[in-house]
């Protein structure tokens, strides 16, 4: 499993690119301020950005990921501009660094990016200079998304504190991530963390969506092609959807995929019947997992839209306040 890296130092202080960027010990800090901001009188919460101006550069379509990202800003008394390829002279062809730079200039502080060529953030935290946060790049990393599922995990799990984490946290933990893997950023950024903490992580899905390459995202990960077989051994269970905007000519049988791999009620109480049920959306019902599931009382998918408003508050202070950060880990 790849470690932490050892220096971002031609990074921006703050900025969260790749989920590896993180120490464990990085993770629990973040996790710790989590806690802290989310506590915090509605007065204090708002003085710990006050006046500073977060940029939402967003080239691909959000709800969770951006909302979030917004509501934590405004919460922690920062303005916010969105600036989408729809709206704006990326609509033209102007490049990425260029948009970077002209924000950078009109007073932008940190960026907050979704694009969808991987690797675009470094990219941008590189011309810019600037803290840049990383809200999902291609098929490549969902770091922030990965941080606020650990979260959501350890509120949900017995026995775990949600504030803190070390190396061997999740032992005896296995998550078992189902579905479009091979286009997910998501599964790649929890593959990348969650063993890390002393997690097992099955992958499961039929090939063409998970191809046998997936094992070399390291120790801890596996591959289950039996999705039935799999929950058995859940403590957890992530559902992804298909991404079809991503597909390119691959053909899949839709209804041999539900029979295979949707998470029903029938088919959670026969193997999974105390496991965690997660999924980051966007979520389609009746094909990767059934409405009875995502409402039901072993779902935890609106907590994790909760979680992520607070992890994300603590990485903007993180990228725009470290001596606050410290304060409130302190």
């Amino acid at each position: 499993m790849a470690q932490a890296l050892k220096s971002t130092s031609i990074y921006a202080p703050g900025s969260l690119l790749s989920i590896t960027h993180l120490t464990v010990e990085e993770v629990s800090a973040i996790l710790g301020a989590t806690a802290r901001i989310e506590q915090m009188p509605h007065s204090e919460r708002a003085a710990l950005l006050d006046g500073r101006k977060v940029a939402l550069l967003f080239y691909e379509s959000s709800t969770r990921t951006r909302t979030s990202f917004e509501l934590a800003a405004k919460s922690l008394g920062a303005t916010t501009t969105l600036v989408s390829d729809k709206s704006s002279s990326i609509e033209k062809g102007e490049s990425l660094k260029d948009t970077g730079l002209t924000l950078r200039a009109l007073g932008a502080e940190c960026i907050v990016l979704r694009h969808l060529s991987s690797g675009a953030p470094f990219l941008l935290a590189r011309e810019t200079g600037l803290p840049v946060l990383n809200a999902g790049d291609g098929m490549h990393e969902h770091p922030s998304q990965a941080l606020l599922d650990l979260r959501t995990m350890l509120t949900r799990l017995p026995g775990l504190d949600p504030a803190t984490v070390h190396a061997k946290t999740l032992s005896g933990v296995t998550v078992v991530i189902t579905g479009d893997i091979l286009h997910s950023r998501v599964a790649r950024s929890n593959a990348m963390l969650l063993p890390r903490l002393g997690a097992r992580v099955l992958l499961c899905g039929p090939e063409p969506l998970l191809p046998e390459i997936a094992r070399e995202l390291g120790e801890g990960v596996e591959i289950e092609r039996d999705f039935d077989r799999a929950l058995q051994q859940a403590q957890v269970a992530m559902m992804l959807r298909i991404q079809r905007e991503r597909l390119a000519g691959m053909e899949l049988d839709l209804g041999e995929y539900i029979a295979r791999y949707q998470l029903n009620a029938e088919r959670l109480a026969a193997s999974a019947p105390e496991a965690l049920v997660m999924h980051p959306g966007p979520m389609i019902r009746g094909h990767e997992i059934a409405g009875e599931v995502a409402d039901g009382p072993q779902s935890a998918i609106e907590d994790q839209v909760r979680h992520g408003l607070a992890v994300r508050s603590a990485l903007l202070v993180r990228a725009l306040n470290a001596d606050g950060f410290k304060r409130v880990v302190a």
